[in-house]
């Protein structure tokens, strides 16, 4: 989630650091799989993992298509390869895949559009334009294509829930604006996976630059982290009841990491990226914090002058432990750096190690597993601890 605001001010005294052991406990992790990305990377985004509580998905975009693979189900032969074509490059919005690889949902620059691998468009709910300003309602990518202003657009983002029946998007605006949406606010909608029907919505009262949806194991509930660069990072969590979309603000300066396998907990960390907060679901109150700080000691190849802090992402392995790492401000200094982090005491249990070196933070794949790509953008790793500890 590096594309919301990086901040390094803060008051008080807690940047002088403790180290927490005299040596620090290492704890296994354990290789489940390493898959090859199915895009070259040179042309496409870094893969990322898609996971509900029974279904875990790669995902990879490049400029023409989007490919979908099933991690639950052998690879041999790419044979549980599904590939939807792209409605526009990958450089003007997000997508994200349902969990039954039925449809992929573009969220684009003017519209959201489901699409299924043949390429049929099952729906689109056309916006506001996030284009710098633009006043339009555009009726099709074609009218900005070749528009620099346009492929520098702020965006929203996209997520189907758990069942795979609701599409949860934050827009701007909507196709019931008109013609004109200079003054359209921000929204957040939740449309019927089937046929696109909007089902509810609420203003969100922000000016976003991007988004960020986060799933939770029940369809009806979701998280949004919205990046306002300099302006604020809020955290919407939102409930669908089938009759009402309603929404709580979880701080303005957060941005929501994982959400716990049981749904129980949220996981979120301050923009400025000092410290880990675990908050309760029904009311988003903050239970505990663990400060980098105050925790983590420095890099062993670091002078120790440098400030520790945590990666904006992170992943549940289950409902008592978290693995959250450093790695952003441990490349400067070579190898980086994982911890397993007791949720009870939101207090570190160790150092994950790994048999061989890894890149990047450890985002959430789901069913007690994380996983890290390669340096080189071609391939993902799913990790579990091993049995031993």
């Amino acid at each position: 989630m590096s594309a919301f605001p990086h901040r390094v001010g803060r008051s008080g005294s807690r940047i002088v650091r403790r180290l927490w052991l005299e040596e620090t406990v290492t704890i296994a992790a354990r290789l489940v799989a390493s898959i090859a990305a199915p895009l070259d990377s040179t042309s496409a985004e870094a893969p990322q993992v898609l996971h509900w509580p029974d279904r875990r998905l790669l995902v990879q975009r490049g400029d023409t298509e989007v490919v979908a693979l099933d991690l639950d189900v052998p690879h041999a032969g790419r044979a549980s390869e599904v590939r939807f074509p792209a409605p526009w490059p990958r450089h003007f919005g997000s997508v994200t895949v349902s969990p039954e690889r039925d449809a992929a949902v573009f969220a684009g620059v003017h519209a959201v559009r489901s699409v299924e691998a043949t390429g049929a468009t099952r729906w689109e709910v056309r916006h506001g334009c996030w284009g710098g300003g633009c006043p339009l309602l555009h009726v099709s990518f074609g009218e900005y294509a070749d528009d620099r202003d346009h492929l520098h657009a702020d965006g929203g983002s996209v997520a189907v829930s758990a069942d795979g029946r609701l599409v949860w998007a934050h827009v701007l605006g909507s196709s019931g604006s008109g013609g004109h949406t200079e003054d359209a606010p921000e929204q957040w909608v939740v449309l019927d996976a089937a046929n696109g029907r909007i089902l509810g919505g609420v203003e969100t009262m922000t000016v976003a630059s991007n988004s960020e949806h986060t799933s939770h194991p029940d369809p009806g509930w979701m998280g949004l982290s919205i990046g306002e660069g300099e302006e604020g990072s809020p955290v919407l969590w939102g409930r669908w009841d089938g009759q009402q979309l309603t929404t709580g603000q979880i701080g303005v300066e957060q941005v929501l990491l994982a959400v716990s396998p049981a749904g129980r907990h949220l996981l979120t960390v301050d923009v400025g990226q000092w410290s880990l907060s675990l908050h309760q679901v029904e009311n988003g109150s903050v239970l505990r914090e663990l400060d980098a700080a105050d925790t983590v000691p420095a890099h062993p190849g670091s002078t120790g002058e440098d400030r520790v802090y945590w990666d904006y992402d992170a992943a549940f392995v289950d409902e008592d432990t978290i693995v959250a790492g450093t790695s952003e401000c441990d490349a400067p200094y070579g190898s980086v750096r994982h911890w397993l982090v007791d949720v009870h005491g939101m207090s570190l249990r160790g150092e994950i190690s790994y048999p061989v070196p890894v890149s990047g933070p450890a985002r959430a794949a789901g069913g007690g597993a994380w996983y890290t790509i390669s340096k080189d953008g071609t391939s993902v790793d799913l990790w579990e601890l091993a049995e031993e500890n």
